[in-house]
């Protein structure tokens, strides 16, 4: 389920804490442990002044069927207006069942119904605001194929064969997913059920791929530093559609703002007004793709793997910029069994 909370206008970054209080429907006072819950839930970094904020949540173990959730806050910490005698007090902010526009882009409070629970597995899938599920692995696979489209297209120009050179992405792309998975469970340790189905780090993808490339190309007898100038362009196109696919899945997401410049956006647990880190780096992709096409074609600075080496060594340094942008991150917690979404 969604509900959604005015932050206030005033103060600093605060902590609050939700209590869901659920039963289910068509039970009597006797019922189980699994037809009656009441989950608490943390809200940290509520940043005043951010506008409409929602939480979505998920209880997991319950018996299925349509169940009546109330959702109560908590008194905020940290956070509140002073009396004329200096003492802060407290205020509870008014929750709301959420719904989502896309056409206005913003959230909205949503009519108070009954909830269904669903089967565990595909209960991420549910509704959340500002998220498509199953955008990410879409718009990747779309990123991957452009990358060897745009790098087919440059090597033809150059006049030098495509099916070594493209064996040789292949491999690396494929040994590079590897290590992208790798990378984020050794950076985001926990059960390997969650390292499976969490998310992937762009540095081990790169830190394996290239090297894959570069020692797969040498043993062919292929022209390692030209490959590598017309893999640039379509590598960095590659990075601006995926990140549009990690905005709309909800994953690295940067953190709430109260800036005119923030973009309302989710991380599929917190949604509000947020640096659109994902979309920074989308545009630095793509400008890194335009520079290094016209660095090929200008035969700029005239030495073969210059123009990769460039391109990587600006976007290393821009990432880390990035990075900093990002919300903290928030662990979650799957559990078997149905569970009540909405």
């Amino acid at each position: 389920m969604t509900n959604w909370f005015d932050p206030g206008t005033d103060g600093g970054p605060y902590r609050a804490t939700v209590r869901l209080t659920g039963h289910r429907i068509g039970v009597s006072s006797h019922g189980t442990g699994r037809d009656t819950f009441v989950h608490e839930e943390a809200v940290n970094d509520i940043v005043p002044g951010s506008g409409p904020t929602s939480i979505t949540s998920w209880i997991y173990g319950l018996q299925p069927g349509e169940w009546v959730v109330v959702a109560d806050p908590l008194r905020p910490e940290g956070h509140g207006r002073c009396d004329r005698l200096g003492r802060r007090r407290s205020e509870r902010p008014l929750l709301r069942p959420a719904t989502w526009s896309w056409r206005r882009w913003a959230v909205g409070t949503a009519p108070q119904a009954p909830l269904r629970t669903r089967w565990a597995l595909p209960a991420p899938l549910a509704r959340i605001p500002a998220v498509v599920p199953g955008s990410w692995p879409v718009l990747g696979l779309l990123a991957v194929l452009t990358a060897l489209l745009t790098q087919a297209v440059i090597l033809g120009h150059e006049r030098i064969p495509g099916g070594p050179a493209f064996a040789a992405s292949a491999v690396g792309v494929g040994l590079g997913l590897i290590g992208a998975k790798v990378w984020y469970a050794v950076l985001h340790p926990g059960p390997m059920r969650q390292a499976v189905l969490g998310g992937w780090a762009v540095d081990g993808f790169l830190v394996v791929t290239f090297p894959v490339v570069a020692v797969t190309l040498i043993a062919t007898g292929m022209p390692v530093g030209t490959v590598l100038d017309a893999t640039a362009p379509g590598l960095f196109l590659a990075v601006a559609i995926g990140r549009v696919g990690c905005f709309l899945t909800g994953c690295c997401a940067g953190r709430l703002t109260q800036s005119r410049f923030g973009i309302w956006s989710s991380d599929r647990r917190i949604g509000g007004r947020r640096i659109p880190a994902q979309l920074v780096e989308a545009v630095a992709g793509l400008v890194l793709a335009i520079a290094t096409w016209v660095m090929i074609h200008a035969r700029i600075p005239g030495v073969d793997g210059a123009s990769f080496v460039f391109a990587m060594a600006v976007y290393g340094v821009l990432r880390q910029i990035v990075l900093r942008l990002r919300a903290e991150r928030r662990e979650f917690s799957w559990r078997r069994g149905a569970a009540a979404t909405g």
